[in-house]
This record gives C-alpha cells, sequence and structure tokens, in this order.
C-alpha cells in the first residue's frame, strides 16, 4: 500500500561520464542525463492492492512539465510485485496516443519505470545503486539499457501521495536499434556457442563487480522466454551469436536490498559475497574483459560519484565495495587466481 509521506530529494546535477557518449541515435528520453521532475496521477492505491495482476492497466496521466500525457500504468516484475516485499511495485507505463516530438517522451510507446519499492527514505538508496549500475554497464558497452532518472511527484486522482525518485529503462528494440542490430526472439533457451563470447566474458565479469547472481545468459526460468534477466540481441536478428544485454539488478551487492537473497542452488549467506558464474569456454574473454575494467577504473568510479541524489556515506561505501572488486583482477594473474578458477564447466 502506498503510504503518505513527504520526502524530497535533492538531486544535483553532475557532469556524467557516460553523457560524453550519447550518440545521435538516441531518443529525447535517453539523448540526456539531466534529473527529469514529472507527476504521475493515476489510482495509485488500486494499483498498490493488485500488484499481483500485471495484466490490469489502470489509467492516467503522466506530466511532463506544461504537457499531460494520458498513460496507463499496470505493474510488473516478480519479487517487487508482491505485496509483502514492496508497498508499491514498479511500472509498465504506455502511452496512448504517442506522445508529441515536443515532448521528453517523443517516440516511447512502452517504458520499463523502476520505482520505490517503499516509502522509508532508505528505499531511495538502493533505487539509486540500481540506477548506478545500469550506468556503470554504460561505461562500458553501447550494447547497454540507457536509464533515465527522475523525481516522480504521485498523486492518486490528484490527491498527492508521496515524491520519489525512480528512473525508467530503455526499451531494448531501441538499444538493438543504436547498435545496428535486432532483438532476438529466443525459446526457453538457447545454446551457449551460440552466444557472443566477448560480450559473454564481459557479462560475467560485470555481474561477479557488483555481486550478481540472478542472471542468465543461455536459459530463463518455466514459461519465460530466454534469458533470464538478459536480453539478448543479434546483427540477424536471429539467436546466432547473439549479445546479452543485462538488466534488472535489485538482486546485486552493490544494491543490496533488503528483501534480496542468494538464488535456489547457491551456499546461503550474504549477497555481498562475489561468485563467478561465468563459464569456462569463455575464459579468454573475461580475461581481456578485466583488463577492460581495469582500464575503465577512473571512468566507472566517477560515474557512481556522478548519481544525484546519493549521499556521501553511500556513495563511499559503493565506492570501496567497488575497489574491491577493482583489488581482485589488479593482474591477469590475480584474475585467473581469484576469480576464472571457479568458472562453470
Amino acid at each position: 500500500m502506498v503510504r503518505r509521506l513527504t520526502f524530497f530529494a535533492v538531486l544535483v546535477a553532475v557532469p556524467s561520464v557516460v553523457q560524453a557518449q550519447v550518440d545521435k541515435q538516441a531518443k529525447p528520453l535517453f539523448a540526456s542525463d539531466a534529473t527529469l521532475h514529472l507527476v504521475i496521477d493515476a489510482p495509485l492505491q488500486s494499483i498498490a492492492r493488485g500488484a499481483r495482476d500485471p495484466e490490469i492497466a489502470h489509467s492516467g496521466t503522466l506530466s511532463d512539465g506544461d504537457i499531460n500525457l494520458p498513460a496507463t500504468f499496470a505493474p510488473r516484475g516478480r519479487t517487487r510485485r508482491q505485496r509483502n516485499i514492496c508497498e508499491f511495485p514498479p511500472l509498465r507505463v504506455t502511452f496512448d496516443p504517442r506522445p508529441p516530438a515536443t515532448s521528453v517522451f517523443a517516440g516511447q510507446k512502452n517504458l520499463k519505470l523502476v520505482t520505490h519499492c517503499k516509502s522509508a527514505s532508505g528505499f531511495q538508496r538502493h533505487a539509486l545503486l540500481e540506477y548506478a549500475s545500469y550506468r556503470l554497464y554504460n561505461v562500458l558497452s553501447p550494447a547497454s539499457f540507457r536509464v533515465r532518472l527522475a523525481q516522480i511527484d504521485y498523486r492518486d486522482n490528484g490527491r498527492p501521495i508521496t515524491s520519489r525518485v525512480g528512473f525508467f529503462i530503455e526499451d531494448v528494440d531501441d538499444v538493438a536499434k543504436r547498435n545496428g542490430m535486432k532483438e532476438v526472439n529466443a525459446g526457453p533457451s538457447i545454446p551457449l556457442q551460440q552466444v557472443d563470447a566477448a560480450a559473454a566474458g564481459r557479462v560475467a565479469i560485470f555481474q561477479y563487480m557488483i555481486s550478481n547472481l540472478d542472471w542468465s545468459i543461455v536459459g530463463a526460468p518455466p514459461g519465460d522466454n530466454c534469458c533470464h534477466n538478459t536480453k539478448p540481441i543479434s546483427r540477424s536478428g536471429a539467436a546466432t551469436a547473439y549479445v546479452p544485454v543485462p538488466f534488472d539488478f535489485d538482486y546485486s551487492g552493490l544494491v543490496n536490498a533488503p528483501y534480496a537473497v542468494t538464488p535456489e542452488g547457491f551456499p546461503g549467506g550474504s549477497i555481498t559475497r562475489r561468485i563467478y558464474r561465468g563459464y569456462c569456454v569463455h575464459n579468454a574473454q573475461a580475461l581481456a574483459a578485466a583488463a577492460q575494467f581495469r582500464e575503465l577504473m577512473g571512468p566507472m568510479l566517477a560515474e557512481l560519484a556522478a548519481v544525484p541524489g546519493l549521499d556521501g556515506g553511500n556513495q563511499r561505501k559503493a565506492a570501496n565495495y567497488l575497489r574491491g572488486f577493482f583489488d581482485q583482477i589488479a593482474t591477469d594473474r590475480s584474475v585467473n587466481e581469484r576469480i576464472l578458477n571457479s568458472c562453470r564447466r
């Protein structure tokens, strides 16, 4: 249930490493990293109560400055849609009609919005660190989901509820188009040999860095298409040499959400304890990826420091956590001995 709580985060614009890499193909929403200030007015109490049913969409508006955009809002996700986990679920925002060319949402139809989960102010930190995780991967590869931070005033049929930080995630079709590729409509699994080896190595090292075990580049839970918390894209649009694009990092040690646990099949304990899940067949590519990470340590830490609204203490804690990873990959030898020796066969 959404509770009334007054909170206004101070989001200070800081120059971003990723912003310098933005290309002309990005749609307006993801062509800038300036924090948006938006208003969502919809039956939020009903959305929160019905969060277990993602098929129910509720009509409302998203206010983008002077423009009120008609939209529907539906709960999405798995864990965060459960009411015993989150008071308020992540949302799927669908514009109908499409926003005009004058709107920052021009060219958008369906968007994922990551929300605050709970009204307690501490949950702002988790949203910002998940946002930071996407930005860190942006530094490593253009084959990555761009994100846009927003301070959102939530209203239930005109009644103010709360103001919380959230962020929008780029549609996978747009990620693919920016990279001259297409989304792969795969079945429940993809043979490992059809994965782009360099991309697989990069993803595995990145997930190790943020201590995330909740992903797969070859399979998905029953009833889902491949792959779990990665989207496959390729130049042909077929499942050959596909590039996995990772997303959904709330179960990572970097984010350290209070509800996150190690997935079934892994030893218990803290999710902040790093476990490598890359495949041995990609060890050469993972080693090369680790060298790229070393070269980009400065820009990645700068990107973390540029996250608006993340206070100094939490920023330092997250940076120290990443530095622990960079200590582990200081040399090729340390990568082999401390990480790749535990690869999956």
